[in-house]
């Protein structure tokens, strides 16, 4: 979540008028994350998540996000939906962007989870994983491996301004990911961004599993190699914990069994993850506006990550 676009309180207040979720008390915007414009609002019967759709996200792409959430929502996965407007309109126009206005999950994020937090989080995705078994939206993933080469000539050498060397890294990194990619193993809807910023707990328990905005059809052991390479280190890349990315692993599989050619993928798609999350923190690095109300991360962060993926291999996952 980030800010991009203000939004004034006429316009919101004027947003609002199309639904009967009361009038608007107060509104907040939330700098954390690096997609969409996020704002809190109160309203005078609750609390909802304003989210105004970026460039990078494809109006064209809503529907099926909105699908998803739909689906998972209905069989009973804790998710937000998007609210429609008195005439059944979800996706709005607000200050010259997409926007909808979506349901507030209680909860809060977890910095440092604990093996119990890292079971539930993961029996999420597994839960979440099952439920989608029939659901037939598809969707591309953007940001997949033959995306990835790309982005890096984006970012070029600019990469070692952030750290000498990091191009020629990245560089010699990625092919030897791409050589060893598995491209047999079983595709499905995932979420593909399921860190635990986008993970809402109480407790020991998931509360909310948020910002589908990533979502696509792809490896769907992919979407667990992504929550491990969030989940098993702290923000700066170091593995405080070693019994955290097991724990995830073992919450997945009490819900959606994997299979022996998935746990042996894990560590490749893995190591992808990093490069995928490293290039783009990379590139908006490289690239926020000076005025956006956004929390740049650090890329060097996932460099770490992958550097212990690379040394330590199946290790990290059992």
């Amino acid at each position: 979540m980030a800010v991009y676009t203000h939004v004034s309180a006429e316009a919101l207040t004027g947003f609002l008028a199309r639904y009967d979720h009361g009038e608007l008390v107060s509104a907040k915007g939330i700098a954390e994350g690096v997609e969409n414009s996020n704002y809190m609002v109160d309203t005078t019967s609750g609390r909802f998540i304003l989210t105004l759709y970026e460039k990078r996200v494809n109006e064209g792409d809503l529907p099926f996000f909105l699908a998803m959430l739909d689906h998972l929502a209905e069989r009973g996965n804790p998710v937000p939906r998007a609210l429609t407007d008195r005439s059944g309109v979800a996706i709005q126009q607000l200050e010259g962007r997409p926007a909808c206005l979506i349901e507030f999950l209680p909860g809060v994020s977890i910095s440092h989870p604990t093996r119990a937090q890292a079971v539930a989080a993961g029996a999420a995705m597994g839960r979440m994983h099952e439920s989608l078994t029939d659901f037939t939206g598809a969707r591309p993933n953007s940001l997949g491996p033959d995306d990835w080469a790309v982005l890096l000539a984006r970012c070029g050498r600019d990469l070692d301004t952030i750290e000498p060397g990091l191009f020629d890294h990245v560089d010699t990194a990625l092919a030897r990911v791409l050589t060893e990619w598995p491209h047999d193993l079983q595709r499905a809807a995932i979420h593909a961004d399921l860190f635990p910023d986008n993970v809402l707990m109480l407790g020991d328990q998931v509360s909310g599993l948020i910002d589908f905005y990533f979502a696509c059809t792809d490896i769907r052991a992919w979407d667990l190699a992504v929550m491990h390479s969030a989940w098993a280190f702290d923000a700066h890349g170091i593995m405080a914990d070693r019994d955290i990315g097991p724990a995830l692993v073992e919450g997945y599989a009490s819900r959606f069994p994997l299979s022996d050619a998935e746990r042996a993928a894990l560590p490749v798609l893995a190591r992808g993850a990093c490069i995928r999350f490293l290039l783009t923190r990379a590139w908006d690095w490289l690239n926020t506006p000076a005025d956006a109300l956004v929390t740049r991360k650090d890329p060097l962060a996932y460099l770490r990550r992958l550097n212990a993926y690379e040394a330590e291999g199946a290790t990290l996952f059992a």
